[in-house]
């Protein structure tokens, strides 16, 4: 079996990730600040050794925050992640680099094939798009896979953000016209062991739950889920709540590439929503 590094392993995603290799059978050693720091390259290049495949997971996700801080956000998005695959080639190995449905222009109607023009309109689209590009000129035996609406067990997001707020108001106002992909850690976390494990072509991936929904069909899922009212879930527009970053209006990717590889997608979001409740949903 494989041995796998995972930068960022104490993340939603990263703990998922480290549980799903263990269970498989591969090597994995999990790491995360202050024992690895992207930013450094000498400690990217010691923890790349040894390892078969490198995972980075780890990122500036604050996505408000970078419109006001895009250089640090650029650090650890593109430089950061140009230091791991700069390292995983040092040693021989693959890459897996994780990005977002926000490198995408979001205007569209149609789902975005994986080989769209990158079009981010925000600054954290913008870096992680900078580490796309730094990843594949770096280390191109790598795969970019690109994910959206990520939730997932012991960590903040929309799901369990719902929850909370579920128990502290009557009714609650939600963006009606913003539509993306919802997708639970579990169900990515073993969507990249599939990839790396079948050899699936090097490039840029789609990694998202099946369908699509608004943040508000969204909420009213797990309305659902809780057992509650989901009229008490009331639409907004994006205008009727501004942010100081923009949002794509539209960021449903493709998942062409998986049937090309002979590979299965992620489950639907509305299945994976279902079967994340009894963790996420929770507490």
């Amino acid at each position: 079996m494989a041995r796998w590094l995972v930068a960022g392993a104490a993340g939603m995603l990263g703990r998922d990730l480290c549980r799903v290799l263990e269970e498989r059978g591969h090597e994995v050693t999990g790491a995360d600040l202050p024992e690895l720091d992207i930013l450094d390259p000498a400690q990217c290049a010691a923890h790349a050794e040894g390892h078969d495949v490198v995972v980075n997971s780890a990122a500036y996700t604050a996505v408000d925050a970078a419109e006001a801080d895009e250089a640090t956000a650029f650090a650890v998005n593109a430089v950061g992640a140009a230091n791991l695959a700069r390292a995983a080639s040092a040693v021989g190995a693959t890459m897996v680099q994780l990005s977002t449905d926000y490198v995408v222009a979001g205007d569209g109607s149609e789902p975005y094939a994986a080989d769209s023009a990158v079009a981010p309109a925000s600054a954290y689209g913008r870096t992680k798009a900078a580490g796309e590009w730094a990843v594949r000129a770096e280390c191109p035996r790598s795969w970019v896979v690109r994910t959206s609406w990520l939730y997932g067990a012991g960590g903040t997001n929309f799901p369990a953000t719902m929850r909370r707020l579920a128990g502290e108001r009557e009714v609650l106002t939600v963006v009606a016209d913003q539509v993306g992909q919802p997708t639970w850690t579990v169900d990515l976390a073993e969507g990249i062991v599939r990839i790396v494990d079948a050899g699936a072509p090097f490039g840029i991936w789609h990694a998202t739950g099946g369908g699509q929904c608004s943040w508000y069909e969204l909420a009213r899922a797990v309305f659902e889920e809780l057992g509650l009212d989901p009229a008490r879930v009331t639409p907004v527009t994006t205008a009727d709540f501004p942010l100081p970053a923009p949002r794509p209006a539209y960021s449903v990717l493709s998942h062409d590439m998986w049937t090309a590889a002979g590979l299965s997608p992620l489950p639907h979001w509305r299945d994976a929503l279902r079967r994340a409740a009894p963790t996420v949903l929770t507490g």
